[in-house]
C-alpha cells in the first residue's frame, strides 16, 4: 500500500516543534513557508475575485502562484524576507477595508487573529482562505469562531503537503518530511451555513 507520506518516528515530532523533539526552538516569527503546490492546488477547488492580499506572504510561495494566475496580488508581511511589502503588521491595521479575498498561511499561534482580521475588514461576499493545520479544528478556543463564523468550506489535503521551517524545503525533505496534515479553510463573510467538510489531493 502506498503511503502518503513519507518518514520515520522522529519526523512525527519535529515538524510538530514538540519540546522533546525538535532540533530547536520553534521558529520566532512563526515562518512556517508553503509549498507552492497548496495554492496551485486551491485555485482548482475555489473561485476567488481578481484582487488578492496574501498578508503573510513570507518569501513569496503562495503570492508567486496567484501572481502567475493572472490575479492583482497584495503581498505584506510583518518580517522583510525580501518579498513583498515588509514591516506591514496585519493585525494592527485600523479602518482599512479591502476589496478582494485574503488567502494566507498565518502564524499558527495567531490563526485565530488573522481570520478574524481578515474578516473584518472585507466586504460581505468575499472570502478569506486559510492554510491551517487540520487540528485547528479542535480546541475551546476556537469553538466561538467556528460557531460565531463557520467556514464555509474545510478542503482537508489527504496527502502532506509541506510547510517548512524557514523555507527550508531541502531540510525538511532530507529529515523525512512533515508529519503534519493541513487543510484549506474557506469563509465567506456573511455566510451563516453549516460548514461542508471536504478532501483534495
Amino acid at each position: 500500500m502506498k503511503k502518503d507520506w513519507t518518514g520515520n518516528s522522529k519526523s512525527v515530532f519535529t515538524p510538530l516543534a514538540s519540546s522533546q523533539h525538535s532540533e530547536g526552538e520553534r521558529q520566532i516569527n512563526d515562518y512556517y513557508a508553503t509549498e507552492p503546490r497548496a495554492a496551485e492546488l486551491l485555485l482548482e477547488l475555489e473561485t476567488f475575485s481578481q484582487n488578492i492580499w496574501e498578508c503573510a506572504c513570507g518569501e513569496g510561495h503562495l503570492s508567486k502562484v496567484f501572481v502567475n494566475k493572472g490575479f492583482n496580488v497584495k503581498s505584506t508581511d510583518l518580517i522583510n524576507r525580501g518579498y513583498g511589502d515588509p514591516n506591514i503588521d496585519f493585525l494592527s491595521i485600523d479602518n482599512q477595508k479591502f476589496e478582494g479575498d485574503i488567502i494566507t498561511n498565518p502564524p499558527f499561534i495567531y490563526a485565530k487573529e488573522f481570520i478574524i482580521k481578515a474578516l473584518e475588514i472585507i466586504p460581505t461576499g468575499y472570502h478569506v482562505a486559510m492554510f491551517l493545520k487540520v487540528q485547528f479544528m479542535e480546541g475551546k478556543g476556537r469553538k466561538d469562531l467556528f460557531i460565531n463564523f463557520p467556514p464555509k468550506r474545510i478542503w482537508i489535503s489527504s496527502s502532506r503537503i509541506n510547510c517548512a521551517k524557514n523555507g527550508d524545503f531541502k531540510g525538511l525533505r532530507t529529515s523525512g518530511g512533515s508529519a503534519v496534515a493541513y487543510a484549506w479553510y474557506i469563509w465567506e463573510k456573511g455566510y451563516k451555513g453549516e460548514t461542508i467538510l471536504k478532501w483534495f489531493n
